[in-house]
């Protein structure tokens, strides 16, 4: 395991925790407006009150920081997948079926932790994504290099946690002419900001390497983000790598925010 895991590791958990506090604090204000207004409704009436208007906000900031947690969950799971040793399971499944006894069995599986709310409502956050288009990493753990493509969500498996995805524009270089469905761990998906809902898009400074859809293609690759959004729905601008024009110079290209997700930590180009 080397240092640069740990360190993505504990940045990315850094951030869920900074979101998760963020979120405890909104909902503590999103309950006193509900006291407020169940203590006095007709202040909503009184000319001026922006009470109605504020709590819409709250909502919306909660909102925001929720599908921010589902990105950098994401991330994390990747992360730790990436990580844990591969025999560890096998090792388990060895141990149950060696011909112990039916008691010894069924104790074991009465000892396998139930799932925690929060990732049951992640789990069902992911099967909520049929039919959405997610950036997917089609590649397999052996190759030379990730590759990254726009796909959309046919299925979510929460036992196997398993994605089944369609490629409904394979590239030339494609063996078959016709679309391509894969079936990905959850770790292989990151998916995109919603194009009608800008506030659910993070926000990229200036020097951040991300991943980006390459301009009227269907693959993502690395850039860096040369200028941020002035407004929720503005275009990032970036540089790609490996782009250099005839000069040696990196074009600068326009990318819509809901094709621009963060950079998956250990990207192999």
């Amino acid at each position: 395991m080397s240092s640069p895991d740990i360190s993505g590791i504990l940045d990315n958990s850094k951030e869920l925790e900074r979101l998760r506090k963020e979120q405890e604090d909104i909902i503590l204000e999103i309950n006193r407006m509900h006291k407020k207004l169940q203590t006095t409704p007709e202040v909503v009436e009184k000319p001026g009150d922006n009470s109605l208007l504020r709590l819409k906000l709250l909502y919306t900031q909660a909102k925001e920081l929720s599908e921010n947690e589902i990105t950098i969950s994401n991330l994390l799971l990747g992360q730790i997948d990436a990580i844990l040793p591969s025999g560890n399971q096998g090792q388990h499944r060895r141990r149950i079926d060696g011909g112990e006894p039916k008691k010894k069995r069924m104790k074991v599986d009465s000892e396998v932790p139930r799932l925690s709310a929060s990732m049951r409502s992640h789990l069902e956050s992911l099967a909520n994504l049929k039919g959405e288009q997610v950036a997917a990493r089609v590649s397999q753990e052996d190759a030379g290099k990730d590759e990254w493509f726009v796909v959309k969500v046919i299925h979510f498996d929460k036992e196997t946690r398993e994605f089944e995805v369609l490629d409904e524009e394979p590239g030339d270089d494609e063996e078959s002419t016709g679309q391509r469905k894969y079936k990905l761990p959850m770790s292989h998906i990151i998916p995109f900001p919603r194009r009608n809902d800008p506030s659910s898009a993070l926000d990229f400074p200036s020097g951040k390497h991300v991943l980006a859809v390459y301009p009227e293609t269907t693959a993502l690759y690395k850039a860096t983000i040369v200028q941020t959004r002035k407004k929720k729905n503005d275009d990032y601008i970036l540089e790609f790598d490996d782009d250099e024009a005839e000069d040696g110079s990196l074009p600068q290209r326009l990318v819509p925010f809901h094709r621009v997700v963060p950079l998956p930590e250990g990207y192999r180009q």
